[in-house]
């Protein structure tokens, strides 16, 4: 392998090392990262960029959102100066200068204030002798401004600087004042087997399979430039473990730490779980929109798809995180099948405000919690079959009242099941919540069993999947049941249809 070949391949793996040294703590639910992007961006800072939510706050505690940062390795110890930014041999580049590409991308994201950033990261020194030496903040490595305009003439040190980067750029003072703003120099210390050793830690605290010093090859440099081939360029909290899940990059699950894995029976327009889970299954094809095709059935083919996939993940791991972009239905019966007997503790993504994970040991109990109002109809003793509403996103009871007056027999009683004070979105506040929540309504839809041995509920629900799913857990107790779907969009006359009955029929 010629020298020049080496130095590219080097050059290449700082260049991903530095990257995963941030998208790294996209894992990390308390890091202020949100997004990384990898060649990409504005030219001449296009290796990599960080978006940050909560924003950082920049040298001059304003937010800061953005991070475009241009990595520079050079295979021999060097330095670098204030004039070296002006020439374009400084970055074995022809036509443009380091200034002159900051100009250009300063223009194009940050024309008239702050909340991006523009970083060159090499493994270059700065010249200690040289004026840009006492230009550069140690605190954040962007340059300290007032220092900089801090004379009045182009014949000080300072004014030196301002003379040649002004001319150089053919800006006026003013601009190259905004210009300086934005930018910052960082000198990488570690060598290439330095930043691999830094990377371990990072990986081990969020959960990446750990790549032993021992070995030569270092799979994390040549993945992230397999990604870019593949035009993945940009990598969110949300996403960011699904990729790396797939290329086996996350290590063998510690005490607390979830495998992920997608449902769906619909499609989310901006959030697609393939991006983000390793394994999902697909029911999409299974209908239009939300209504059910006629070549489905929700109890030979849709039940024992989900019922296989469940029980499989169940054996790869004791906790499972489920994303459910999924009919109620399907929440209910995914809970059937890891059921609180099941042994395994399953937490959910939940879509809400925002989006949460939710699990039954996610919050302290809380006294405070709202709780159920119970409202009990009863209809002649020789009716059959429990109506049962639950009401925690919006009220119900009167949908399906109207429901049952045309599609259903006379029942022999119904409840209405409400949240205190009453639905909304905002009405359920945790994982441990609707856990309590699911447990206590099972109680009281037991307890009306009871009295009425043999009585199947039909169960109609405005909830949040993740309550769905728990309330499936306790299946077993509730019974026979027939759950409803409501048609959304219209296409059946806005009403409920009959979805799911558990349990299924014994097969003959």
């Amino acid at each position: 392998m010629t020298q020049a070949v080496v130095v590219a391949r080097d050059g290449a793996a700082y260049q991903a090392r530095l990257f995963w040294q941030k998208a790294a703590l996209l894992l990390d639910p308390q890091s202020p990262i949100s997004k990384v992007g990898f060649e990409s961006g504005p030219s001449g800072f296009d290796d990599m960029w960080v978006e940050y939510d909560p924003p950082c706050r920049d040298q001059f505690g304003n937010p800061l959102y953005r991070e475009h940062i241009q990595c520079k390795w050079h295979v021999t110890p060097n330095t670098y100066g204030y004039a070296s930014l002006a020439n374009p041999d400084f970055l074995n580049a022809t036509a443009r200068s380091y200034l002159q590409r900051a100009l250009a991308a300063q223009r194009l994201h940050v024309p008239a204030r702050g909340g991006t950033r523009f970083k060159l990261t090499s493994n270059w020194r700065i010249d200690r002798e040289d004026p840009l030496r006492a230009l550069v903040n140690e605190r954040s490595h962007t340059l300290r401004v007032d220092k900089l305009f801090g004379t009045k003439t182009d014949r000080s040190a300072m004014g030196e600087v301002r003379k040649l980067w002004r001319e150089h750029l053919g800006i006026t003072e003013d601009e190259l004042r905004l210009l300086t703003c934005t930018l910052a120099f960082t000198e990488t210390s570690e060598s290439l087997d330095g930043l691999r050793d830094l990377l371990d830690i990072h990986f081990k605290a969020v959960g990446l399979r750990r790549s032993p010093a021992r070995e030569s090859a270092f799979i994390y440099d040549e993945v992230v430039y397999q990604w870019a081939s593949q035009g993945r360029l940009e990598f969110t909290r949300a996403n960011f473990r699904g990729h790396c899940e797939k290329e086996n990059l996350i290590g063998e699950p510690g005490e607390g730490r979830p495998r992920i894995y997608g449902v769906k029976s619909f499609e989310h327009p901006t959030d697609r779980l393939e991006d983000r889970c390793p394994k999902v299954l697909n029911l999409v094809p299974d209908f239009l929109d939300r209504q059910i095709r006629p070549e489905a059935d929700w109890q030979r083919t849709i039940y024992p798809a989900l019922k296989d996939f469940l029980l499989g993940a169940a054996r790869e791991t004791e906790r499972i995180r489920l994303i459910l972009d999924a009919h109620l239905t399907l929440s209910f019966a995914a809970g059937s099948v890891l059921n609180i007997k099941s042994g395994r503790m399953v937490e959910l993504e939940q879509r809400t405000v925002g989006r949460a994970v939710w699990s039954p040991d996610d919050q302290p109990l809380d006294p405070a919690w709202p709780t159920w109002t119970f409202d009990r109809v009863e209809s002649s003793a020789d009716s059959v079959g429990i109506i049962v509403t639950v009401s925690l996103t919006h009220d119900v009871a009167a949908a399906v009242a109207r429901y049952a007056a045309a599609s259903l027999p006379p029942s022999h009683e119904t409840l209405h099941a409400r949240i205190a004070p009453g639905p909304g979105a905002r009405a359920v506040a945790c994982g441990h919540h609707a856990f309590q929540l699911a447990e206590s309504l099972t109680a009281m839809i037991k307890s009306l069993r009871d009295t009425a041995p043999g009585q199947r509920i039909h169960l109609f629900m405005a909830v949040p999947g993740a309550f769905s799913f728990f309330l499936g857990q306790r299946a077993v107790a509730i019974g026979p049941v027939t759950l409803y779907e409501y048609d959304y969009d219209g296409s059946n006359g806005s009403s409920y249809e009959p979805s799911l009955s558990l349990p299924l029929p014994s097969a003959r």
